[in-house]
């Protein structure tokens, strides 16, 4: 996958859980999870490589909050178009 993108999974309407997925080799999976803040995942692949962003509560989780993570991990910022659903949550 050469784009990244974001993933809300809604229960009864509300948002249960959002996932950023980042630029990934095909057929890479998360062998190991960090935790990244209050709300927040960071999935690594067996080489040590970010994968993947779980919020966990992401009605509670900032932009700055994700964004503060992604600087951390290596990540440019989210950019208005990626973070268009995690507005609406």
């Amino acid at each position: 996958m050469k784009a990244r993108y974001v993933e809300v999974t809604y229960s009864k309407g509300k948002p249960l859980a959002a996932y950023l997925y980042l630029p990934r080799e095909t057929g890479a999976r998360a062998v190991r999870t960090e935790d990244g803040g209050p709300g927040l995942r960071v999935d690594y692949d067996a080489s040590g490589k970010p994968i993947g962003l779980e919020l966990t509560a992401p009605s509670e989780v900032t932009l700055a909050d994700v964004n503060a993570v992604l600087g951390r991990i290596g990540e440019p910022q989210l950019a208005p178009e990626e973070r268009a659903p995690l507005c609406n949550v």
